[in-house]
């Protein structure tokens, strides 16, 4: 009984562990999506049906799970939290993509949300241990590593680098927020209202900026179809499980290897350009994000 009880928690960690990095896959390849998907049309009007599409399904599975809509306090919570932690984030994100940032960069700068969340602690008053420094100064030396030879005051590169600062700005204080009026909300219904918002918002700037454009290309559609289906439903749907099974923390180290991961990703699906001295600047951000986000990091 014991051999067989053993085993079965053998195959159990064996199985949390290829959910795990099955989610960082599926998490990783939205980046190169949207990438292709931006050139077949306008970001916003992209993340407008993102939005919009993902805010149905996750109603749906609130509705058929029965979870409890919260009180109007909650829902202006998650209101703000999606319009900084989804529509800013992610229009900065995408906008910068259209301007030619890569998929791996882009990535990068939201894979150092902890660092810049961090910072923004410590600017509020919370200190910060001493590992917490020195992974953001690894963590910002990667960046510069990466981007070394890259950036083109000249050129859209530097509009570029300064959307994906925008959506960097907006995820960390977006995630702050969310800890510093946390709620008991659902999490299904508090992502259906939080898409819902960030569709809103997405709304006028597809509009008006954009008038809705989009191809329609078999690229776009099957670009859009796995940004939402596959990258966000699909993520979320295994995250359920993974929190199900207490694996939480699990993920969280694995998002240090988003970066790198989404940058070959790009490489092999998009030909983007990874440079041997790119290499190591990715190294130092994820060493950098562990040591700034150990919770023994905490004093």
């Amino acid at each position: 009984m014991t051999t067989m009880a053993g085993a079965e928690e053998r195959v159990a960690a064996v199985r949390t562990r290829a959910m795990a990095v099955a989610f960082v896959l599926l998490w990783c390849s939205g980046y190169p999506a949207a990438k292709l998907a931006v050139q077949h049309g306008g970001p916003f009007t992209l993340l407008l049906w993102r939005f919009l599409l993902a805010a149905i399904v996750f109603a749906a599975t609130a509705a058929f799970a029965r979870a409890g809509w919260p009180g109007w306090r909650a829902l202006g919570h998650s209101a703000v939290v999606g319009l900084l932690s989804l529509a800013l984030s992610f229009g900065g994100v995408y906008e910068g993509m259209r301007l030619g940032v890569s998929a791996g960069i882009s990535a990068l700068f939201i894979g150092a949300m902890p660092l810049a969340t961090a910072l923004f602690a410590s600017l509020a008053g919370e200190r910060l241990a001493s590992r917490q420094w020195i992974g953001l100064a690894l963590g910002f030396a990667g960046v510069l590593l990466v981007l070394q030879g890259r950036f083109d005051v000249s050129g859209t590169s530097l509009s570029g680098y300064l959307s994906c600062c925008v959506g960097l700005v907006a995820l960390s204080l977006g995630t702050l927020y969310q800890k510093r009026h946390s709620s008991t909300i659902d999490l299904r219904t508090g992502l259906a209202v939080q898409h819902a918002v960030a569709a809103l918002a997405m709304l006028p700037l597809a509009w008006w900026g954009e008038q809705f454009r989009a191809d329609g290309s078999v690229v776009y559609v099957g670009a859009l179809a796995w940004i939402v289906l596959v990258n966000a439903v699909g993520g979320f749907a295994l995250l359920f499980a993974l929190i199900r099974r207490g694996a939480a923390t699990r993920v969280a180290a694995l998002f240090y290897l988003v970066p790198p991961v989404t940058a070959l990703m790009g490489y092999a699906a998009l030909g983007e350009r990874l440079t041997p001295a790119m290499l190591p600047g990715f190294v130092l951000v994820a060493l950098g994000i562990w040591l700034g986000t150990r919770r023994s990091a905490v004093s």
